[in-house]
């Protein structure tokens, strides 16, 4: 696949890496970035002045567990998703209320990545930690406490997103480096005409970092977040570079990265054309690590389209 390769002037945003970051999103209102460190187990959030491109000192909240994504609520505080299961929570580091227990095996499975849609429903996706079987699902959360699974057959749940419009909902599976898309009612949740967005070459066997295989290898989609012309950027994990995709499902630009494993994009800032990225340094060889020092570390760069804002939790 050969396509144009933007390269962009990316700040690094904090000075201590996270073990794998994920899940970032920006508070409009308290000009907070959030975002998760999963094997760290903690909530981090980073008060930023006006669009300021430089690091900045995380508050974090650490858990007991492995958290793999939140949001914010429309009646403050955030709802999130943990290994244990879904839970409330009205203030930083305060107590949280449980409202759906995990409904899968927690010795070998977890939340990941998941968000509220256009609606405010909150939704997230498992992922299958031995990751030679394909039973990770995607569950949205309902009004009664039930966790409905609205699609399934993955192995690491990924990329979800909605269109500007919230009439088309996006998922990725890691594992099989392919990314699907459906047309969504918000109103009902409803999800149909399931349709392949994009399949990128599956990871060579003999992949190691500095070899002719990394060079080559475009990677596998992580995290996502949308524009509002309807751009889809998916951060590729091992790739060192988002992919832009239309909303035709063209990949019309690669991005490059300062990190070999960005894990999630999101939009924020004032004028929501600061563009961030959450990245891994959990598990990276010795070698990638001198490499590229900043592993693990938030960074940002300046775009011209503007995000899509988060959604917020409507309960």
């Amino acid at each position: 696949m050969t396509l144009p390769m933007s390269y962009p002037k990316w700040h690094r945003m904090t000075s201590q890496a996270d073990g794998l970051g994920e899940s970032p999103f920006w508070h409009p209102a308290e000009k907070c970035l959030y975002w998760v460190d999963i094997p760290g187990q903690r909530l981090r959030r980073m008060a930023m002045t006006a669009d300021s491109m430089g690091e900045q000192r995380p508050e974090d909240w650490p858990l007991e567990e492995e958290p793999g994504c939140f949001a914010p609520a429309t009646q403050g505080g955030w709802v999130m998703a943990t290994r244990s299961g879904v839970y409330r929570a009205r203030t930083w580091g305060g107590p949280r209320q449980l409202l759906a227990a995990a409904p899968y095996d927690t010795a070998q499975l977890r939340f990941n990545d998941g968000k509220c849609d256009p609606a405010g429903n909150f939704w997230s996706g498992s992922m299958f930690e031995p990751r030679d079987q394909a039973l990770a699902v995607l569950y949205a959360l309902q009004a009664d406490g039930r966790l409905e699974i609205k699609a399934g057959d993955a192995t690491v749940a990924n990329g979800l997103a909605w269109s500007p419009d919230g009439r088309t909902l996006y998922w990725s599976d890691t594992g099989a480096h392919c990314i699907r898309a459906w047309d969504y009612d918000a109103d009902t949740q409803t999800m149909s005409r399931e349709r392949l967005f994009a399949q990128f070459p599956l990871k060579p066997n003999n992949w190691a970092y500095g070899t002719a295989s990394a060079q080559t290898y475009l990677g596998r989609p992580d995290g996502a977040a949308v524009d509002v012309d309807g751009f889809y950027y998916s951060a590729m994990y091992e790739g060192h570079r988002l992919a832009k995709f239309a909303p035709d499902g063209r990949c019309v630009a690669f991005i490059e990265t300062p990190v070999q494993c960005p894990t999630m994009p999101c939009f924020g800032g004032e004028d929501m054309c600061t563009l961030f990225i959450t990245t891994s340094a959990h598990g990276r060889s010795a070698e990638e690590l001198q490499a590229l020092p900043d592993s693990g570390c938030v960074f940002a760069t300046r775009v011209e389209t503007p995000g899509v804002p988060v959604s917020f939790f409507n309960n």
